[in-house]
């Protein structure tokens, strides 16, 4: 079918007559957590070194002063966040990425480019990504100390979700992510890919069956628990299951071309800037913990290494985005926005989950600590 929309268009037609015929009623103000996650890849399309050097320059002196003109309901400056591909790790880039986190303004997670590989190898490469990483300070750290991450899957093939086996070749993925301390996956959506999940606009743990191929592509909600508190305080809250945190995916009618609306999944390219009516539709998709509605999660994504993504981002649409965000979403009485990091947005779902309450700023170090000195 039409760029993969059968995959998936099932569960948003389903969504979409639940909010129809039984709207979400959520107490006022309604939290929102907005986390703007990169593909970072300062060595896309095989870029020489001054170019890679260049990409990276971008972004580390003209981020800042954008992002410093924005803060959120709590005071917080917007915060970006790099996937970082581990498997072409270079020093000096993410020494000048852990110096804009040192300010403030993002922090660094893991990202993977690989192709035919095993579990013993694939565990290998996180294990030393991690380390290299780590060693900037670099990566989040749990309550015994141990670094924690969150992933992104390069080429979409999270679980080895691609039908012709490409750019993965490990089907128990999730369960080698949970072993070298992934907290939660980022990768989705990735429509109008192949490798889109049939379950979407959720947070959930992976239920699949961890010998086959995509077993993300189903999973259980993440939701309210009882006695979640004593849960976390015993270290017992975290899944044996990988979870996936996934981005707004719908269709924008109003963006349609002839018949047909244009898929939107939370890609900010420079073909597709951030715009009002998109921001508005990644708010009504209502990503949330189950029994937590007023507290609204949106991540979106872009490839921020990308020369034409670089000439929208850095040169007006971050700041008009940002502005629209503040502007409708922030006013106190309806809304209150909070710009968070990957690990913040954990963080505030596993809070949700643990049944706290009140503001959701408030646990944005809730199991996992930020590393960065």
């Amino acid at each position: 079918m039409f760029k993969n929309t059968h995959i998936w268009l099932p569960q948003y037609m389903k969504q979409s007559m639940n909010r129809l015929f039984r709207p979400i009623r959520a107490p006022k103000p309604v939290h929102v957590m907005f986390c703007f996650v990169d593909h970072f890849e300062p060595e896309w399309a095989d870029a020489d070194d001054g170019l890679q050097e260049l990409r990276v320059t971008e972004w580390v002196e003209k981020y800042p002063p954008i992002a410093e003109k924005h803060k959120d309901g709590d005071g917080c400056y917007p915060k970006h966040s790099f996937f970082y591909p581990i498997e072409v790790y270079q020093e000096h880039h993410v020494s000048r990425l852990a110096e804009l986190c040192r300010q403030g303004f993002g922090e660094v997670e893991v990202h993977l480019h690989h192709d035919r590989d095993s579990a013993i190898d694939m565990k290998r490469k996180l294990e030393e990504g991690k380390a290299n990483l780590a060693k900037h300070g670099l990566l989040g750290k749990d309550r015994s100390g141990n670094i924690r991450y969150g992933f992104i899957h390069g080429n979409w093939a999270l679980n080895n979700s691609r039908p012709d086996g490409r750019w993965c070749g490990v089907n128990n993925e999730g369960t080698v992510l949970k072993r070298t301390g992934c907290y939660a996956d980022f990768t989705m959506p990735s429509a109008p890919s192949n490798t889109q999940t049939s379950k979407i606009n959720g947070i959930y743990y992976e239920s699949g069956d961890p010998l086959m191929p995509k077993a993300h592509d189903r999973g259980d909600d993440v939701c309210v628990r009882e006695n979640g508190k004593w849960m976390v305080e015993k270290g017992e809250a975290e899944e044996g299951r990988l979870m996936i945190i996934q981005g707004p995916l719908c269709l924008n009618w109003k963006k349609a071309k002839f018949i047909f609306p244009r898929i939107e999944n939370g890609d900010i390219t420079g073909a597709n800037p951030p715009s009002g009516i998109r921001v508005d539709l990644w708010i009504q998709q209502h990503i949330h913990v189950k029994g937590r509605e007023d507290w609204i999660c949106v991540k979106v994504h872009t490839h921020g290494a990308q020369e034409g993504n670089i000439a929208v981002l850095l040169h007006g649409s971050l700041d008009r985005m940002f502005e629209y965000l503040e502007n409708k979403y922030n006013d106190g009485k309806n809304y209150k926005l909070h710009y968070v990091s990957a690990r913040e947005m954990y963080n505030i779902i596993k809070a949700a989950e643990a049944g706290e309450t009140g503001d959701p700023g408030e646990y944005r170090d809730y199991l996992i600590k930020e590393n960065i000195k």
